[in-house]
């Protein structure tokens, strides 16, 4: 295992940027999850294929770590007594903070959100719209009121009468939180679509959507080809969404994501020789973030939160294995078979990638960190491979087609 000393970037966003035509972004997914196109980049030579082809094109001995969070339907909508309708987008639990007890409360809850026209609601109980007067809404009881402010965030606190937890709360009174590049509201169909099929874990305003091309047929197809599967949860946040507005990326504020990964999962991937293949930049985040977390536990340190900058300025002095055997041994010290941590990390051209050899991806949006990270695997030829995408009509963003990428050091 080779150490690496990164250094922070002093890159521009404005060489790491495309023209993305608007008729290319994918509004509606395909009837067929796997029907999806397939560009596949290894040793530097690009090709044409289908998603249903994917078994086909990964080494036999690969471990593939997929993200099983699961959307919520955060998009909500309250009513002033002047008729002004008020919506509140919930980002993540602030009490209780853990996403669990958050789902499971009873009665009451509080969240940090982002509230759409907040100017007219300063103060009081806010009721759920109901335009239908639907009898199973109304039973619920369920208002909001604002009780504090961190920056662009609000604190809403959410009060219920209904004898049921906030999950099936939200399940009934919510609306699927899809991107807003697609310029339409939600419909019924997005509830599935835009879910992974192996989603378990609430948490997420937006789906990690690498993992939407995967069907039940093309699982089956992997694990009868002896591919390894394993799940991580790390909660996709809004921030995802938020494109680079600096000039230059040292400048760029990288939103934080909570995460948890199993201590049987830290101990096969420390064993594992094989190519690891992330499904999506979600499972590349957390899969990157646990070495530093090892790095923390080897000093003795609770293993919590990965800075945006702490691999640019940490240098590695042990094998990603036994950072993982150091995790492993904190848990085990502990008495849990759980890691709950949070990653701010951000991975952009002059990373070298410690563990993620394959990446399957989707076309991501002009200036954001998503495309700053493909930049990272693939080097100078992340503008070959979307100029491909490009002149050869795939679809773009969630809904859209995607990529195998491997790195160029696989």
């Amino acid at each position: 295992m080779n150490t690496f000393h990164f250094h922070i970037p002093g890159i521009r966003i404005s060489d790491y940027t495309y023209e993305l035509p608007d008729h290319r972004i994918a509004r509606y997914p395909l009837p067929v999850r796997h029907d999806s196109k397939l560009l596949l980049y290894r040793d530097q030579v690009i090709s044409d294929h289908h998603f249903y082809e994917i078994s086909a094109l990964l080494p036999p001995d690969s471990l593939m770590v997929f993200n099983n969070t699961r959307v919520v339907p955060a998009r909500m909508f309250f009513r002033k007594e002047t008729g002004a309708l008020i919506e509140v987008f919930c980002l993540e639990p602030a009490s209780p903070k853990e996403y669990i007890l958050a789902f499971a409360q009873q009665a009451s809850c509080t969240w940090y959100c982002v509230v759409g026209n907040a100017k007219r609601w300063k103060t009081g109980h806010l009721p759920l719209y109901n335009p239908g007067n639907d009898p199973k809404l109304a039973a619920i009881g369920l208002s909001a009121s604002i009780i504090g402010q961190e920056a662009d965030r609000y604190l809403v606190r959410f009060s219920w009468s209904a004898p049921m937890p906030f999950s099936a709360v939200m399940e009934a009174s919510g609306k699927v939180p899809i991107p807003p590049y697609l310029k339409r509201e939600a419909r019924e169909s997005d509830v599935e679509r835009y879910q992974t099929v192996y989603a378990r874990n609430r948490g997420s305003v937006a789906a990690p959507t690498a993992g939407l091309h995967f069907s039940e047929k093309i699982l089956a197809e992997l694990q009868q080809k002896g591919i390894g599967m394993a799940e991580l949860t790390l909660h996709v946040g809004a921030g995802t969404f938020r494109p680079v507005k600096t000039p230059y990326i040292r400048d760029h504020i990288m939103h934080s994501e909570p995460f948890r990964v199993s201590l049987e999962f830290l101990k096969r991937l420390a064993v594992h020789r094989g190519p690891v293949v992330s499904v999506g930049t979600t499972s590349c985040r957390c899969l990157e973030s646990l070495y530093y977390l090892g790095l923390q536990a080897a000093a003795g340190k609770d293993p919590s939160f990965v800075g945006q900058w702490e691999p640019y300025v940490t240098s590695p002095h042990m094998s990603y294995g036994e950072a993982l055997e150091h995790l492993a041994g904190y848990l085990e010290r502990k008495g849990t078979c759980f890691l709950d941590a949070s990653t701010q990390i951000i991975i952009a051209p002059s990373y070298r990638f410690l563990t993620t050899d394959i990446l399957v991806t989707n076309y991501h949006q002009p200036n954001s960190t998503l495309l700053l990270l493909v930049a990272s695997l693939t080097g100078e030829s992340w503008r070959k491979i979307y100029d491909h995408a490009l002149a050869g009509d795939y679809r773009f963003l969630s809904y859209g087609d995607s990529c195998l990428l491997y790195g160029n050091k696989s």
